[in-house]
């Protein structure tokens, strides 16, 4: 399938950590250079390698793929669309906040094996308490229930969202994820819409986790016309970091919050977990806001 020569690449330096990032389109991450000049400014080799696979891929190349990334010697990998949610039947066991959101971003190859771990949570948890600190979270529109959906809306219930309106063109995501928000913090938290404008209109934010706005799936999630001034609205695409859904918030008035904050602080959290060495998260953003 032609993965196994993309795993392999060059030999890493000795002693250097070696991880990667799987997913589909992933040629404009930010992500190896955050990873490899942190590793450089604390003072050890770190190879960051993109792998960059086809749509599709079964479930047995998908544990093959993995099979061969341990075999290469891989310290762990990030996961990203669409594999957030297929890797899970691969993995050996999930983290407290994996298994909570019921997605993996990040796999540890451990001699107890595959451990699954979810760093979005904590990344996108981590933007809004700094980015938007006084936001209303009466109730929030959260669009997209996929594996970047999990871990936003497990984030925004924990950050006080009174109720979480979820929408997904897929309505038994949104179903499952309604389901599991409300068995962990309560009856009634979250709620799955079908009337996006109804849902729109008793919004005090909108929250992007689907993949529109980026640059390989162009436009918006939503209606503008039923994006208010009122309102705050943030996006985890950060590739364009100005979506259309952010300029055109943010020419009604809007509050926004781009998708910066959650790629960056998900990546200082994985490192921390590849390497055992706490990053300097300022370290990381003049990195990640290096990119033109």
């Amino acid at each position: 399938m032609g993965t196994e020569v993309e795993v392999m690449g060059e030999a890493p330096l000795p002693g250097a950590v070696l991880a990667g990032l799987i997913g589909h389109g992933i040629q404009a991450s930010r992500t190896p250079r955050m990873h490899m000049e942190e590793g450089a400014a604390v003072g050890f080799p770190y190879d960051y390698r993109l792998i960059d696979l086809p749509l599709g891929m079964g479930e047995i190349a998908l544990a093959q793929l993995l099979n061969n990334l341990e075999d290469a010697g891989y310290c762990g990998i990030n996961v990203t669309v669409p594999y957030k949610r297929e890797i899970l039947t691969h993995l050996d066991a999930l983290s407290d906040d994996a298994r909570a959101v019921g997605a993996v971003n990040t796999v540890l190859f451990t001699k107890d094996g595959r451990i699954g771990h979810n760093t979005d949570y904590w990344g996108f948890a981590e933007s809004l308490r700094r980015g938007l600190p006084d936001a209303a979270r009466d109730h929030v529109l959260l669009l997209g229930a996929g594996g970047a959906g999990h871990a936003v809306a497990h984030a925004l219930v924990d950050a006080g969202v009174r109720q979480l309106l979820v929408r997904d063109m897929n309505q038994a995501l949104a179903d499952e994820l309604v389901d599991e928000l409300n068995a962990r913090v309560g009856p009634g938290r979250a709620r799955a819409v079908t009337d996006i404008g109804e849902a729109a209109g008793a919004a005090d934010g909108i929250v992007n986790a689907t993949p529109v706005g980026m640059l390989k799936m162009p436009g918006m999630p939503i209606d503008g016309a039923l994006i208010a001034p009122r309102q705050w609205v943030a996006d985890i695409v950060y590739f364009p970091l100005e979506t259309e859904l952010l300029a055109h918030a943010r020419a009604k008035g809007c509050a926004v919050l781009s998708g910066a904050g959650m790629a960056l602080f998900q990546a200082v959290r994985a490192f921390e977990l590849f390497t055992g060495v706490t990053p300097d998260a300022d370290r990381m953003k003049a990195v990640f806001d290096s990119f033109d």
